[in-house]
Order: C-alpha cells, then structure tokens, then sequence
C-alpha cells in the first residue's frame, strides 16, 4: 500500500526545531521527500549566531528513519536566498509539490514600548518570509501548468496564530504579522486555485522553543501521556492538508492544538444599521452605536481573549 505523499516533494521552513521539525518528520513518514530548511540562529527573537546543525539534524533524522530528506540553511526573509530554496527542491526533485511555512521569531513588546526594528524584523521573517517563499512556489506551479495544459499538484500550508484572531496585548508586530499571512493566503488560494494548487492557513498552539513563558501556566501531563500542547498534535493536520484527500480544501483558517482541529469561518456583520436620511449624521451614530457598545466591559476587543478555550492548569 503506497503512502498518501508518495513520489511528492516538500519543504518545510523553520523546521529545525520545534513545530517544523515535527511537521518535517510527520510529511517524510507519509512518503514525501522533504527539504529541511532553518536559518539556524538559536534565540528565538533570531539572535545569534546562523547554524546549518538544526536543519542538517533533522534531515539526518528523516533519512535514519528510511525517507528522504536535505537540509537548507538559509534565510527564507531574504528575496534571493527564498528562491533558492525552491530551485533546491526542483533540482533535486524535479518538482515542487508541497510548501510549508512556518519560520518565525518573537520580538515581543508592547505596542508603545516597541522600536522600529523589532516590529521590522518580526514582520519580515513572518509575512515577508511566506510572500517569498509562496512567490517562488507560484512561478513554479504556473509555468509546470502551462507547460501541461492544466491543473498540477501543489500544496501550500501557512502558519498564523490566534494571537491575530483574538488579540495579544504584548505582540503587535506579531498579531499583525500573522493576520497578513490569513490575507496572503486567501488571495492566494484564489490566484493559484486554477493551477491546481491549494493554500490552507493553521493557527496551531503547541509548546516550543518560542511558546515556552506564552504556556508557561499550561499543565503539563504527570502521567507521562502526551502534553496537549506537543506540537505532534499540529503536525497530523499539516500532513493531510498537504495530501490528494484535500483537494477541495483551500483557502481555509483552522485552528489545532491538543487532539482538536476548528474550522474558522469567515467574518461575519454582528449587526447593521442604516440611516433614515440622506448621509449619518454624529448624533445618528451617537444614538444608534453608543447603546449597542453600552454593556460592553472596558477594552474588550471583537474577539473573545480564549477563542477555543484551552484551560491554563
């Protein structure tokens, strides 16, 4: 019985550690040959010194286990060096079939303590580093699909967070970041859809290296069991999202963590009102705006502070 990712080709960014190197792993057990792809540098705000070992280490993991794998180190932020990650896997390949975003780094602040460069950094590993990557892929999977005459495989997985979706009073640069992402890949699924192409977004919670003091207060299992929070609970969905079986999925936000996957819909109007003349007037939204915020507390923002409700122990 084949695998359901054999003779298809991936990369994974950011996966020398932590949700990458789980989701590396989880797409090289289902068939695929995978690029490993890490810039290296060991702080999780992106200092440091830029390492090959991390990435060349769990490619070296993939391949013990009997699968096929490469390590990239390179910068996926940088224009030239995201190219060459995706020439790689062609070269080596043939082709690209499945992409998988999810380098990153935190440089948290509060939004009137931030600089200028931690909420450039932030933003370019994390928005810029999906833009470059998925560009390079896209040139790919057009010029493959005209080459053919019609649709070919290709798989895009995005990695946001629900810091975008409810709110992180400490992350703006971050929160920002990764809304963009959800609107990268929602026109993006649309541009590329024709092509054959998918691009699905996640926003995963998982314990890693960069999430350590955000779940600090999360239990742990005492029992040995599995953490609700191991990123091998993300890794599954990121396996199927980049498999023939989603076909018909693009274009879609899910949440998973912990044994649960959500689909999120898109905004929907919580209510409307129309004026009784010809344009609003102050006073018309003062009447009809003030009483539907009335009972709200201070500061709450549109979306609830837990949105799926993952209980600190």
């Amino acid at each position: 019985m084949s695998l359901p990712l054999e003779g298809l080709s991936a990369i994974v960014t950011g996966a020398g550690r932590g949700l990458g190197r789980a989701e590396a792993l989880e797409l090289a057990g289902l068939g695929a040959s995978v690029v490993v792809n890490d810039f290296g540098r060991p702080g999780r705000d992106g200092s440091g010194e830029a390492s090959a070992a991390p990435a060349e280490e769990v490619a070296a993991e993939i391949r013990a286990a009997g699968g096929s794998a490469v390590a990239h180190q390179g910068d996926v932020s940088d224009f030239e060096q995201a190219g060459e990650l995706v020439e790689l896997a062609v070269s080596r390949h043939g082709k690209l079939d499945i992409l998988v975003n999810n380098a990153g780094i935190l440089r948290d602040r509060m939004v009137f303590s931030m600089s200028e460069e931690e909420w450039d950094s932030v933003v370019r590993v994390h928005l810029k580093g999906h833009f470059n990557t998925t560009r390079f892929a896209a040139v790919h999977w057009r010029e493959r699909s005209k080459a053919a005459g019609g649709p070919v495989y290709g798989r895009i997985v995005n990695t946001s967070s629900e810091a975008f979706l409810a709110g992180s009073a400490g992350q703006p640069n971050y929160a920002a970041a990764k809304g963009g992402i959800v609107g990268l890949t929602t026109s993006t699924a649309l541009a590329l859809g024709k092509y054959g192409v998918t691009a699905n977004v996640i926003c995963p919670r998982a314990r890693t290296r960069m999430t350590e003091d955000v779940f600090a207060g999360f239990a742990e299992p005492v029992d040995g069991g599995l953490d609700p929070l191991a990123p091998e609970h993300v890794a599954p969905l990121v396996g199927y999202l980049a498999s023939p079986a989603a076909a018909k999925v693009n274009g879609q936000l899910l949440v998973v963590h912990g044994g649960m996957v959500a689909i999120v819909e898109r905004p929907r109007v919580a209510a409307k009102f129309d004026t009784s003349k010809e344009a609003f007037s102050y006073d018309e939204l003062d009447a009809l705006l003030t009483p539907h915020y009335a009972d709200r507390p201070p500061g709450e923002t549109f979306a609830a502070a837990e949105v799926l409700g993952l209980k600190r122990g």
